[in-house]
């Protein structure tokens, strides 16, 4: 008799010939119930526990007053939940696909991809908005929880044993370096904890020819949920289903090649399903203001590197976090010397493990990690795929039941590279205690279940390593956020708190929208105030600040962090009365918490000219202002060095040398120039790249600026006196150029006519909501209409009903040709890049549903016996 041949799924699974884990004798139904659910919610509850533990123990919100705000999560994502509340509870301007309130105008549809696609987000909405942290630190929880238990899934796809086991190791990933370090600070990136196991679940159905739609379907849902860590996780999961592949045993290579395709067709099939999410935000990343330039050349050296497979520590230089506990350590040092494992297996996973690990810290590939970019923050953001690789590994190793030689060996390279990486950042005490103790109890944990068959003992060992999971877990994370947060950089910002809902509650009193803005002005509870406390302000910090938003409001004399990807409110009488800001806060020098409310007159949103002056070459500041305002406003007087360190005149300004004597000038350290203007005009002051300080009429500002990273705004200085004469000090930090007109003199009589003379021409009504606004025009408006609202691409307008066209750009604002009379615009902007994103999601669609319908109809047809003729059927008896 011919030997039965084996089935696609046994033909895949080389690794299964392994020794039995001790107690799978149990009846095949009870271990599948375990695998199916008692596991994944083993993993998801011991992941979540610990890091609660971990928390309460430090103190950390919200078991304890430690702020998480940290970084990007008070700066970006705490704001952003706030404004997705918003939308939910129908209490702000504006819809998902634009945002009144920030940068005086910004698409937001590329924002809401990026920053709130985790399903998990969407809990904000169940929270009272005073409240937002609670459900973004939930984002976090959930994703840690929901990962772990995924992961442990994907184990026992890879490999079938103990299902508590693979829990076990599911929660070193749930709480890897990347979790802890990276991760914590950015909720959107914590879908990619989820995605990895997705798209490896998705990857083995591939390899076992089955349920295509199903995994298309587990694609799309890793890229919808956040696609930046999706693409990283679906390239790993490719190279995991690669190296199975090569490594299968008796399986021919046609189906390897179909197994391939048919990856592949998921994949790219699952992708086009998420279509609008990458063509909206591939369009508005490429409009975006650039990220600073950085280069990655030169990383972490080799045992800076391999210190980080270490828990417990927190390196305050960037390198790949990627520890997974000290189980999945030690079992990972194992593997390669388990003989029950095939060695052309521990070869490919070796080199894999290896392989990732070197990509990480080359520029090319840290480029190919990234989606083509060089991330400006964390370089190593993708290190959550290696940790979930190690854990595939640790769990190989645990599969085959590894003799306590094998083990000791393992240890033995722990030991090692402890002992090696004694002197590095991330190894400290915490490391210490972690890795010797246990180490000590895992190892002697798993050598009892390796060695001993009694039922009672492998409980008690089984026992011992959940403990020492959890509190080794939890350990890890306290040590891991208390470290952290030593370093003076990581200061919380004030998010919902006393300070910053008075301010809102300040801010609700003074609406005025559309007819002008109330601006949360640059006083930064977080750099997103407009979407925490409400308002129409010029703060807007994301990857998304187009380049016409940054450039435009910089160019009129507003402020920027970021090379411009943070950008700020206008604190000039003049840059606010052109955004039509009618109320604003402005900070207390120095101070966090406090601020003073101001009243203005300002123009219009829209107003009408009969005319677009074009700009003058060599334009200030002051001069582009007058232009949009329509009048004359400032008088700018040349400067003239007068006391301190004399400077050099360097292009049309002057360089400020540092001081020899600490003493020199009347203010200190720098230079005083002096000028005339007339007396009862406020001064101000423009030097966007000047770092120090600058003082003078009683009136003193910190500069900041960084040739072309951080600009200053204009500022005010204060009143010119009856004599007419202007004294300003700058001292700058090092040697600083001083603009050779970096001092305006604001008439504000002229500034009163220059804007009621905007009004007269202003609308007779406006409204605005969602991403359009209409107006009804005075009689015999003709000329232009100009928007005190950015210019980016997307909008269009129709005049008196007509065809929908693009507007114009007047000085980088909306500027809408009139023709000879017009008595109704109206102006709608559409997300570029969302129709042939929604076209190829439907086509996608389409063909899932069609591949569904088939292999419905294919089933019915096995399910219908065939139908016999009468004459087959034998009578009745």
């Amino acid at each position: 008799m011919a030997p039965t041949p084996a089935t696609p799924q046994e033909a895949v699974r080389p690794l299964e010939v392994a020794r039995p884990l001790p107690g799978s004798e149990r009846p095949a139904a009870a271990r599948g119930a375990l695998g199916r659910l008692t596991a994944p919610g083993l993993a998801a509850a011991l992941s979540m526990g610990a890091y609660c533990l971990g928390l309460a123990l430090y103190g950390s919100y919200p078991f304890g007053p430690h702020s998480r705000a940290v970084n990007d999560l008070g700066n970006q994502f705490v704001p952003f939940h706030a404004r997705l509340w918003d939308l939910m509870h129908g209490t702000t301007s504006g819809d998902l696909l634009f945002n009144w309130g920030s940068g005086y105008g910004v698409p937001f549809l590329a924002d809401f991809f990026t920053y709130l696609m985790n399903p998990f987000s969407w809990l904000v909405g169940l929270f009272p908005r005073a409240l937002a942290d609670l459900p973004v630190f939930l984002v976090t929880l959930l994703s840690i929880g929901l990962g772990a238990a995924l992961m442990t899934v994907l184990l026992g796809r890879l490999q079938p044993g103990s299902g508590a086991l693979r829990a076990l190791l599911s929660v070193g990933y749930g709480l890897c370096g990347w979790v802890l370090n990276d991760g914590f600070a950015d909720p959107m990136w914590m879908w990619g904890l989820v995605a990895l196991p997705l798209t490896g679940i998705a990857a083995d159905w591939c390899l076992h020819r089955t349920r295509w739609v199903a995994g298309t379907l587990l694609v799309a849902l890793a890229w919808a949920g956040n696609f930046y860590t999706a693409a990283m996780a679906t390239l790993a999961s490719a190279l995991v289903l690669g190296l199975r592949l090569l490594t299968a045993a008796r399986m021919p290579r046609r189906d390897r090649l179909r197994a391939a395709g048919r990856a592949v067709s998921m994949a790219l099939t699952g992708i086009l399903l998420t279509a609008p999410v990458l063509t909206v935000t591939f369009r508005a990343s490429h409009a975006a203001q650039p990220a600073p330039e950085v280069s990655y050349a030169g990383g972490p050296s080799l045992l800076r590197q391999a210190s980080q497979l270490l828990p417990g520590g927190h390196d305050a230089t960037p390198a790949p976090n990627i520890f997974i506990g000290v189980l999945g350590l030690l079992l990972v040092a194992a593997f390669p010397f388990v003989r029950t494992v095939p060695l052309r297996v521990r070869l490919g996973w070796s080199t894999l493990a290896a392989g990732v690990a070197y990509s990480f810290v080359q520029e090319p590939t840290i480029l190919l990690w990234h989606g083509f970019a060089l991330p400006n923050g964390s370089p190593y953001r993708a290190a959550f795929v290696l940790s979930g690789i190690l854990v595939m590994i640790s769990w190989l190793a645990l599969a085959h039941r590894p003799r306590p030689g094998e083990l000791a060996a393992g240890a033995g390279l722990v030991a090692a590279l402890a002992w090696l990486c004694r002197q590095q950042a991330a190894v400290g005490t915490a490391t210490l205690i972690l890795v010797a103790g246990g180490g000590a109890v895992t190892l002697l944990a798993l050598t009892a279940r390796s060695a001993l068959r009694g039922g009672r003992t492998r409980a008690a060992a089984t026992a011992a390593l959940t403990g020492t999971v959890l509190l080794g877990s939890a350990y890890t994370a306290f040590s891991v956020t208390a470290a952290r947060d030593r370093i003076a950089w990581f200061r919380p910002k004030i998010t919902l708190t006393g300070p910053s809902l008075a301010a809102r509650d300040e801010l609700a009193a003074r609406t005025d929208w559309p007819r002008s803005r109330t601006d949360p002005g640059p006083h930064e509870f977080a750099n997103n105030d407009p979407l925490l406390l409400g308002g129409e302000g010029g703060a807007y910090y994301s990857s998304y600040v187009p380049a016409a938003t940054a450039r435009t409001l910089q160019r009129l004399g507003a402020g920027w962090y970021i090379r411009g990807r943070h950008t700020l409110s206008f604190e000039d009488p003049a840059g606010q009365a052109i955004m039509g800001v009618s109320s604003s806060l402005s900070p207390v020098w120095e101070s966090r918490t406090r601020y003073v409310a101001h009243r203005a007159h300002p123009a219009p949103l829209l107003t009408v000219r009969s005319t677009l002056p074009r700009p003058r070459a060599g334009e200030t500041v002051f001069a582009r202002q007058e232009r949009v305002l329509g009048a004359a406003v400032y008088e700018v007087p040349a400067l003239r060095p007068t006391a301190g360190t004399p400077p050099v005149p360097e292009r049309g300004g002057w360089l400020l040398r540092p001081a020899r004597q600490p003493a020199a000038g009347p203010n200190g350290p720098g230079t005083t120039f002096t000028a005339h203007c007339a007396p009862g005009s406020t001064a101000v002051w423009s030097a966007p790249w000047f770092s120090g300080r600058v003082t003078g009429l009683g009136g003193h500002s910190k500069a900041i600026g960084r040739a072309d990273v951080t600009a200053n705004p204009v500022r005010e200085l204060g009143r010119v006196p009856a004599d007419g004469t202007v004294s300003v000090h700058f001292t700058g930090r090092g040697p600083q150029h001083v603009p050779g007109h970096a001092l305006g003199c604001l008439s504000r009589r002229r500034l009163t006519a220059a804007v009621d003379a905007l009004r007269a021409r202003g609308p007779a009504e406006l409204t605005a909501g969602g991403h359009g606004l209409t107006a009804r025009l005075r009689p015999g408006s003709r000329g232009s209409a100009v928007l005190a609202l950015p210019a980016v691409p997307g909008w269009g307008c129709a005049v008196d009903g007509g065809p929908r066209r693009a507007p114009r750009s007047f000085a980088g604002l909306l500027a809408v040709p009139l023709g000879s009379g017009a008595s109704r615009l109206s102006c709608s902007y559409r997300p570029p890049g969302l129709g042939t994103g929604l076209a190829a999601s439907a086509a996608a669609a389409l063909a899932v549903a069609a591949v569904a319908a088939a292999g419905a109809l294919r089933g019915r047809r096995r399910a219908t016996p065939a139908r016999r003729s009468p004459r087959d059927i034998p009578p009745d008896p």
